[in-house]
């Protein structure tokens, strides 16, 4: 890598605003290049529900970001038909909910310019048999699954493919700003941290981007910019089987544990919101868990007795653009927030943040628009009518989509890698090689994100021995590198186990702890044995 590299536009943060971004700068012909201090979609982008929004969520709090929400998600529909399953969506009430919210949901959707039709509790129960029989109301709505690591991966990839770059693991640390003939600051350098080497680079860039989400005050603070920012954490829960085949929502206005999206073949529930004041820890503990179940079974009584597979809690990026005094974090606006910081004075620096998954190409669309601007680049945005489809094996991300094409093109002597997923030999092959000959190295980590590795019920248990021993026969791999993988991957995927370390999870946890901890000889975290014996206690009290 140069010591110092030049670009037109540098983009801080690898989630699926700043992926949205490159792809629109690169189809106008601007260089951009995404830096990421983890791995794609490391914050709130890969930490929600994989909700794309209808805007019936939003017709009562936020009726603007509603009606947002109901265009972008058509768009989408139409650009990236294979990121997302078109589930249709419920909004139910049981007894106890607020009958006046009910009677007046129709009108607010219209009003929002958001579909919604009304259903009988009967024709409810005949679309999702699973729900509670003390639902009282429903109504059907155009929301759908989306998964945000198949839409990032796209973005990013398209976006390589017109000429952007990504480097993952490196993380903004400093700017040097100077004054220019028109008065104001600008950015000249900025200081770049490699995280997994600690070397330190240059990128000179003539317009930055802060696309950091929760972490975007902490960039501008480099240019002497406050960004008063709510850091907001949602946790979920994933579970074993697929419970529904819409999404469900209830039918009150937003509070914690209300939605359940089918995510192709588990299904995700949540959220919370729950105050953090730094970005230190992102977790969910074992009371919003206790809660959600609780919630959630008023609705679809079997989430109480399902099997979840983890948990995992992320933070929305929101701003503290009003005064809350009741602190309730489901108050602040959904929409999102442009700034310009040459108000600032600082003229080549853009902040987007806030926002959701589903308003991420607008978002792109707007931050270029302006980046274009600043950069004298008269091309238009073409995101809206460009199929998002990039020649990488991005296609293995999605769920059962392995095994249909083994099935459809079988190679001879190929065999299963991982058993949950349906993930063959052939298959890891080609994205080892991908990615070696583009932007990283193959190590399992990476395999997860491209892949389904390591996300269905074992968590790896399995699937991380057999990839490992096929990456050492194949030469990718040597010496203890294949243990310090295992070790990264099941470290990783225990933290968001350790929540729901009751039941089947428990005994799957403990088997993981047999093989690795006492066959292989590999150390645990600290707390992770006491964490089970906490929990194998606990086992008396029901969850």
């Amino acid at each position: 890598m140069k010591k110092t590299l030049d670009i037109q536009a540098l983009i801080i943060g690898g989630g699926v605003t700043g992926t949205g971004i490159a792809r629109d700068l690169s189809l106008r012909g601007i260089s951009a290049l995404v830096i990421e201090m983890g791995n794609i979609n490391d914050g709130a982008s890969g930490r929600n529900h994989g909700l794309l929004h209808s805007g019936a969520r939003y017709v009562g709090s936020d009726p603007e970001s509603a009606a947002e929400c109901a265009r972008e998600a058509q768009i989408l529909k139409e650009i990236a038909p294979h990121c997302i399953e078109d589930t249709g969506g419920l909004y139910v009430a049981v007894k106890g909910d607020d009958e006046s919210y009910v009677a007046d949901f129709p009108n607010l959707c219209k009003g929002a310019g958001v579909f919604c039709q009304n259903l009988s509790v009967a024709e409810a129960l005949e679309l999702e048999p699973e729900l509670s029989k003390d639902a009282i109301a429903a109504f059907k709505v155009k929301d759908a699954s989306v998964d945000p690591f198949h839409l990032s991966l796209e973005n990013m990839n398209q976006a390589i493919e017109h000429g952007a770059k990504y480097y993952s693991n490196c993380q903004a640390i400093g700017f040097s700003l100077d004054r220019t003939t028109s008065g104001k600051k600008s950015i000249q350098r900025v200081k770049v941290r490699n995280n997994l080497t600690g070397d330190c680079f240059y990128i000179t860039p003539q317009v930055v981007i802060n696309a950091a989400g929760a972490w975007a005050g902490m960039v501008t603070e480099f240019a002497g910019i406050h960004l008063d920012m709510i850091y907001s954490k949602g946790s979920l829960l994933v579970t074993h089987n697929r419970l529904s085949t819409h999404v469900i929502n209830r039918l009150r206005p937003a509070a914690d544990g209300d939605i359940l999206v089918p995510g192709r073949t588990v299904s995700i529930f949540g959220t919370t919101s729950v105050r953090l004041d730094n970005l230190d820890v992102i977790q969910p503990d074992f009371n919003e868990i206790d809660f959600l179940v609780g919630q959630g079974a008023q609705m679809i009584p079997g989430l109480e007795t399902t099997r979840y597979i983890r948990a995992y809690a992320g933070v929305r990026p929101l701003v503290n653009s009003q005064n809350e005094p009741t602190g309730d974090d489901r108050a602040v606006s959904r929409g999102f927030y442009l700034f310009d910081h040459s108000r600032d004075d600082v003229e080549n620096l853009l902040t987007i943040t806030g926002g959701k998954v589903t308003t991420y190409r607008l978002m792109a669309e707007k931050t270029a628009d302006l980046a274009a601007k600043k950069l004298k680049v008269t091309s238009v945005c073409t995101t809206a009518q460009t199929p998002l489809m990039s020649k990488a094996p991005s296609k293995l991300i999605e769920a059962g989509m392995s095994v249909k094409l083994w099935a459809k093109e079988p190679v001879p002597g190929d065999s299963m890698m991982c058993e949950c997923e349906m993930i063959p030999k052939s298959h890891f092959k080609e994205l080892i090689l991908w990615l070696k000959q583009n932007r990283e190295t193959a190590d399992l980590n990476s395999l997860r994100i491209h892949s389904r590795l390591g996300k269905g019920a074992c968590q790896g248990t399995f699937c991380s021995m057999r990839v490992t021993g096929f990456m050492y026969d194949e030469d990718y791999i040597k010496g203890s590198q294949g243990l310090d993988n295992i070790r990264f991957l099941l470290t990783e995927r225990f933290k968001g186990q350790k929540p729901v370390l009751w039941g089947s999870q428990l005994a799957q946890a403990e088997l993981n702890e047999a093989m690795f901890c006492s066959f292989y000889g590999l150390d645990m975290e600290s707390d992770m044995e006491s964490d089970m014996a906490e929990d194998k206690k606990g086992q008396k009290n029901g969850r």
